[in-house]
């Protein structure tokens, strides 16, 4: 089954924690702070494969997680550093923010590309110590992993795009001038998913065709599987549409040229914009006047047409020759850049909180980040407090309960912890 399109969750690695750690060694008083700092989480890399053609694997896995970084330990070791999770899929997907649609990456060449960081790995105690603070009993936590759903979208990788109604003679033409092998057979609809066809021009000379499924009248507001096709269309450089000049399926050949034109620009203004080549097929059950009238007519509209007859080859090759000369003064495929987060996105990531007052007792709330860094403090040790006071006062926290308007002595509650407000 041809699947191109899937949504999955993702969650990169956390980063370890650092330890909390004093150096003991017979003879050696007094030996210090020695915690290691945690390692870092795994990224989440997505990497093309040109083996895979589908998004059909994403359909039975949903939840990619990579590994955590390994906590610090005694002696200032570190932690390791978790492996990335390598996420592999076909050439020409876009890698979309499932809540915005913002485009994250294309994952159209061999690079590699991280879609999740991994969260680094907190500071063991020995970052801590200074000249008054010789004794820390307390490290940083590892951040969390960035998460996130994404949604992966299939756009084709192809030069030239073979576009028409059912049954015009599109399988028939690509499997006669490239490579591929799609099932070809005299009814609608053969072709069910995209093929791809390499064509040959010769020594280091290639360009990649799409044959297209057929085009139904509306696909352009997505009837039948018309968006599922059409975006497949969207890379390509230039277009050859496809008509069956003979009348054979008893529409005229006109008619469907001009509705296939304006299904593409439904669908989008760059798709009516590029570049169209006439293949006028079944050259051979139509008569010289049909083919002369059908040549005038698209010599008129500015379209270059060339009479072929697929299943024999009859001016396949003048076509493919016109093809190649024309892709050599085209830009090359359609690389989709990355969007930038919207403003407001932009500070999703960073330590949100809420402040509300009720009954007398201030509740900081929203705040789940902070839960890490209470765990990790000691209530009895007065460093260990300076440092949780530190962190809230970094984080906007304090401003914004004496904005609230908290006086000294007032109870503050967070994450159910309560304490009194000292100045």
């Amino acid at each position: 089954m041809f699947v191109d399109i899937a949504e999955i969750h993702l969650k990169a690695g956390k980063g370890g924690d650092g330890a909390v750690s004093f150096h003991r060694e017979k003879y050696v008083a007094a030996g210090g702070p020695d915690g290691g700092d945690g390692g870092k989480g795994g990224d989440i890399v997505f990497k093309a494969d040109s083996n895979l053609s589908t998004l059909a694997d994403f359909r039975y896995k949903r939840k990619y997680n990579a590994e955590s970084g390994q906590n610090g330990g005694a002696s200032r070791c570190t932690g390791k550093s978790a492996p990335d999770l390598i996420i592999k899929v076909p050439p020409g997907t876009l890698v979309k923010d499932a809540a915005t649609g913002r485009i994250i990456a294309d994952i159209s060449d061999d690079t590699p590309t991280v879609v999740a960081k991994g969260g680094n790995g907190g500071w063991g105690n020995r970052h801590f110590a200074t000249s008054t603070r010789q004794v820390p009993r307390f490290a940083k936590s590892g951040n969390p992993g960035e998460e996130l759903d994404v949604k992966l979208e299939l756009k084709l990788l192809a030069d030239v795009g073979l576009i028409g109604f059912p049954n015009v003679g599109k399988s028939t033409l690509i499997s006669v001038v490239s490579e591929a092998k799609p099932k070809i057979a005299n009814y609608h609809f053969t072709t069910l998913t995209p093929v791809l066809g390499v064509v040959r021009m010769g020594e280091g000379s290639s360009f990649v065709m799409a044959d297209i499924p057929g085009l139904i009248e509306g696909a352009g507001e997505g009837a039948g599987l018309g968006h599922e096709f059409l975006r497949h269309v969207e890379r390509c450089r230039m277009l050859i549409h496809v008509i069956d000049i003979s009348g054979s399926e008893g529409r005229d050949p006109v008619e469907d040229f001009n509705k296939i034109n304006h299904e593409l620009a439904v669908f989008g203004d760059r798709l009516a914009a590029l570049p169209q080549i006439v293949a006028g097929n079944k050259c051979d059950l139509a008569s010289d006047e049909q083919i002369k009238k059908y040549a005038e007519y698209f010599d008129n509209l500015g379209y270059e047409f060339f009479p072929v007859s697929a299943p024999i080859g009859e001016g396949t090759a003048e076509l493919i020759n016109c093809v190649a000369a024309k892709l050599s003064a085209l830009p090359p495929i359609m690389k989709y850049e990355p969007e930038p987060l919207p403003e407001k996105a932009e500070n999703l990531n960073k330590r949100d909180f809420t402040v509300r007052l009720e009954n007398g007792v201030y509740y900081v709330e929203n705040c789940e980040w902070l839960m890490d860094i209470m765990n990790r403090v000691d209530p009895d040790d007065y460093e260990s407090l300076q440092y949780f006071e530190r962190v809230i006062r970094e984080c906007g926290i304090i401003d914004a309960l004496e904005k609230a308007g908290i006086n000294e002595g007032d109870t503050v509650n967070v994450l159910d912890v309560e304490f009194d407000f000292v100045l």
